[in-house]
């Protein structure tokens, strides 16, 4: 698993990568209230503004974290958004990627600089 500045997380899955936000950035929102997730088949660029999540405390864009392709959104986050605070690493990921070439998230951080990163 790989993390980025912006707390989302990286997870290689066959040759798609799922996103999500961190434990560290679910906390840092509190009670997710709302999500809005992109479009499946939707071209994102690297820090193009594709996701929002409200919170009762913020609202706050999701960033692409890659150049690629929407190919499957986590729906039923859309009607169950508290399962971010819940379990923001696993069933709360908020949609696959598929990418060009994997070797790209060797610029991302490690579990242990995302940590250190945060601490």
């Amino acid at each position: 698993m790989k993390f980025t500045e912006e707390h989302e997380w990286l997870r290689v899955e066959d040759d798609l990568v799922v996103v999500g936000i961190t434990e560290h950035a679910a906390t840092q929102l509190g009670d997710v209230v709302f999500i809005e997730l992109p479009e499946e088949g939707t071209m994102v660029t690297k820090d193009e503004e594709i996701c929002v999540i409200e919170s009762v405390k913020a609202a706050s864009d999701i960033l692409a974290p890659l150049d690629g392709e929407i190919v499957e959104v986590n729906g039923p986050l859309v009607d169950e958004p508290a399962k971010v605070n819940e379990d923001a690493i696993g069933d709360a990921w908020f949609f696959k990627m598929k990418i060009e070439d994997l070797s790209v998230l060797d610029d991302f951080m490690s579990e242990a600089e995302y940590k250190a990163f945060v601490g």
